[in-house]
């Protein structure tokens, strides 16, 4: 186990005012981050990405397939802000962990989708110490960044949240995920990891290898190398660590060794892709038998 234990306030549903007597202010009850927890116990869990499907129904979907949490990707889709907000609240219902990745320096889009109920913002290309310091500012609430208040959100079951024990459970609660994506970010992960206020370094694998100059080639020397130093960085600052863009069996088992603790488990246009060809080929036996 490498992060902090979960905060011992952090119920996973609940509305109830808990009352601080000695300073005279109430702490609301802040809905727990299930996949931060999961993590923390040592289970490895996998996303269900949102790439082209346009209704809520996919974090009912994602939980029931299974799936601890949703990755919510308005990088590589023309996903909006507002349907990302509306699935981030079905998903906090249905106690699947709602995370979006935003584009390379979206920062303004971050702190949106977090207010719309995300529980995590993944952030694209990060190289540098600099890069991941402001990652963390955009992403949590003072005194540990920048991110402006605002209240009510989903997260803290639209109560008021802004008092400072409520905004240090909300900080605990959002998971800050940069990713790496080049030699340049490889060479920095020891350095990126150990910058309070980032909770996790994602490989981009994808990425990585059309950097290294091997595009496509994820069993590479290399990029093996890469996911040793990574992980190395993520044990020793207690941070955790994600692979994404690897779905092949082989190559999965071999990252999982290097301590992976969450990945991208495939993304909804590839479902829908490999269950209607399986499905064609099961009738076209079917005709032939």
């Amino acid at each position: 186990v490498r992060a902090q234990p979960p905060h011992p306030a952090s119920p996973p549903l609940g509305g109830e005012e808990h009352d601080n007597e000695e300073k005279g202010i109430k702490t609301m009850a802040i809905r727990q981050n299930v996949m931060k927890a999961a993590m923390q116990s040592g289970r490895t869990v996998a996303s269900f990405n949102v790439n082209r499907w346009r209704s809520v129904d996919a974090a009912e979907i994602a939980k029931f397939a299974g799936f601890e949490w949703m990755f919510l990707d308005l990088e590589h889709s023309t996903l909006s802000e507002d349907l990302a907000g509306q699935m981030s609240i079905t998903a906090l219902a249905t106690g699947v962990t709602p995370i979006a990745r935003v584009g390379m320096d979206q920062f303004y889009q971050a702190a949106r989708l977090l207010d719309a109920g995300a529980q995590g913002i993944v952030l694209p290309h990060v190289d540098t110490v600099e890069q991941a310091t402001l990652a963390a500012a955009a992403t949590k609430y003072p005194p540990m960044g920048t991110r402006s208040l605002t209240s009510p959100l989903a997260q803290a079951e639209f109560q008021r949240s802004g008092d400072p024990q409520s905004l240090a459970q909300l900080n605990a609660e959002t998971l800050t995920i940069v990713m790496i994506e080049t030699r340049t970010a490889v060479a920095n992960a020891a350095a990126i990891a150990a910058v309070p206020g980032v909770d996790a370094l994602m490989i981009g694998t994808s990425d990585l290898t059309a950097d290294f100059g091997i595009p496509g080639n994820q069993g590479h020397a290399d990029i093996a190398a890469a996911y040793a130093t990574v992980g190395a960085a993520c044990k020793a600052s207690g941070k955790f660590f994600g692979m994404g863009g690897v779905y092949s069996r082989e190559l999965i088992e071999k990252f999982l060794k290097h301590g992976v603790q969450f990945l991208l488990g495939g993304a909804d246009v590839s479902f829908v892709m490999d269950g209607a060809k399986a499905r064609r080929e099961m009738i076209a036996a079917a005709g032939k038998a």
